[in-house]
């Protein structure tokens, strides 16, 4: 059976799906898309997969992907990051008998992405995008769909996009900002982007950006003409996002919990979906806030969550009559709700800066730049400074080190073979060879060992001899009446 295109795929093998859950790294996990299905998400994706990980490591395969069957989980859409036409493929094709689709990631725009050169900077390489989609249409039995950023003017987006569809891809994706827009920059999506490309192409396009509750959903389809709209931070603080529902915070925990008790995940992706479902409420508990962060154990999240819901129901018996929701939320913090990100201008107040981008300068503009300025170091770096104020993160003030011959990682200074220790431990070994300079002493040790075995050849008693060779007599005594 030939595989379905565009309007074809969307509504045959996608069901006609609207409301979809975004793929995030380590977010959207199989209990979270669980979770978001069960309360109106009609399409949801994998987290972003490394595509060359995939393609070595059967562990990752089978953690991300080839964990237990579960059929609820369709239709679901495998989105790689890749950067090699050859190696997106292959992965694709050991990926494709577990989803509906494959989906080429050319949206990411953080620094890992610009490091591993994928995700949104790609979006100039129009060739080598053109022969990834190319070659995954011809191999693949399952569709090739790609989720992009925006270009700042609207006439290259639409034909960025028109040239995707040319290579192949059957559904596209429209995050409505640039690679720049993201964290405090982020910003107001576009949909006037979203649009321009929505008019110009013949395959189904989701929108994606500024979804925080079902209205916007409603609007968003209204204003663009899209297919379907796209959640990510308004379904992790809302899974119920799609249902047009404000249910309470503790009650999204427990049965999130109970999913993740029968399809397990690392303790680390439960942890940082309840910071985001209790956002609010952690604002005003404080106490909780450190405890989720110490927290070792599933049981220990538990017991958490109950904390938390006791505490909320204690405020909601005191609560006084014609009370209002604080700090200018739409509901009461126990309330799932979406959480607004300040812009630059007020995450300058928030820091008692002035109108100027230096408040929003910290982490991301130490990446951008790779710059040493202690204003602009990352908070990890902040915290280190602290402990030690001398520590200096300038990369000209590091020490030279000089390179083991055998590894090129810093030798040792007084390494005997100019290694550094694990390649002069090998060494070592193998030649039974010493290095004071590392503490290896093979060939110290070998010949204590060989002094030892001598000497206790050489402590034998008289009596232990006479023994010995009367045994050796005997024996052949008992030898001849045997052969007699």
């Amino acid at each position: 059976m030939p595989k379905l295109r565009g309007e074809a795929f969307w509504r045959e093998t996608l069901r006609s799906a609207h409301y979809v859950v975004a793929p995030m790294v380590d977010q959207s996990e199989l209990a979270w898309r669980l979770l978001s299905r069960r309360h109106g998400a009609q399409l949801c994706y994998t987290p972003m997969l490394h595509a060359q990980v995939f393609l070595r490591d059967a562990n990752y395969r089978r953690e991300n992907l080839y964990g237990e069957a579960c059929p609820e989980d369709r239709p679901l859409i495998v989105q790689f990051c890749a950067n090699d036409p050859e190696v997106f493929v292959q992965a694709a094709l050991l990926a494709q008998d577990y989803c509906d689709a494959i989906d080429l990631n050319l949206g990411c725009p953080q620094m890992i992405a610009k490091r591993g050169h994928y995700g949104a900077f790609l979006q100039e390489e129009w060739d080598l995008l053109q022969r990834m989609i190319l070659l995954a249409n011809e191999k693949l039995s399952v569709p090739i769909t790609c989720k992009i950023r925006v270009f700042p003017d609207i006439d290259k987006t639409v034909k960025y996009a028109q040239m995707l569809e040319k290579a192949g891809c059957q559904l596209l994706t429209v995050h409505g900002r640039t690679k720049e827009q993201k964290g405090p920059l982020a910003g107001v999506a576009s949909w006037e982007h979203i649009q321009a490309v929505r008019k110009a192409v013949n395959i189904p396009v989701f929108a994606n950006g500024n979804i925080q509750c079902l209205s916007d959903v409603e609007e968003c389809i209204r204003k663009t003409g899209v297919h379907g709209v796209m959640s990510a931070e308004g379904n992790l603080h809302n899974p119920a996002l799609f249902e047009g529902r404000n249910p309470l915070v503790w009650e999204m925990a427990e049965e999130y919990l109970e999913i993740v008790r029968k399809y397990p995940c690392p303790l680390s992706y439960v942890r940082a979906h309840l910071f985001k479902l209790w956002h609010h409420t952690l604002q005003v508990y404080q106490q909780l806030r450190e405890e989720l962060a110490k927290v070792k154990t599933l049981e220990g999240i538990v017991d958490v969550n109950r904390e938390l819901k006791l505490r909320c129901q204690e405020e909601i018996a005191n609560q006084k009559e014609g009370e209002k929701p604080k700090e200018g939320l739409p509901f009461f913090h126990w309330i799932c709700q979406p959480y607004i990100r300040p812009g630059p201008k007020e995450r300058c107040r928030e820091n008692g800066d002035s109108g100027t981008e230096k408040g929003v300068r910290g982490k991301r503009a130490l990446e951008e730049e790779e710059d040493v300025n202690s204003e602009l170091l990352s908070k990890n770096k902040q915290k280190k400074k602290l402990r030690n104020p001398n520590k200096s993160f300038d990369p000209s003030l590091k020490p030279k080190y000089a390179k083991c011959d055998q590894c090129g990682n810093p030798k040792g200074t007084k390494c005997v073979f100019n290694m550094c220790r694990g390649c002069c431990k090998k060494r070592a070994f193998k030649e039974v060879a010493d290095c004071p300079g590392h503490g290896l002493l093979f060939k110290t040790k070998y010949e204590k060992s060989l002094s030892w075995q001598h000497s206790q050849r050489g402590i034998q008693t008289p009596e232990v001899s006479q023994r010995g060779d009367a045994e050796v007599g005997e024996t052949a005594v008992l030898k001849e009446a045997g052969d007699s």
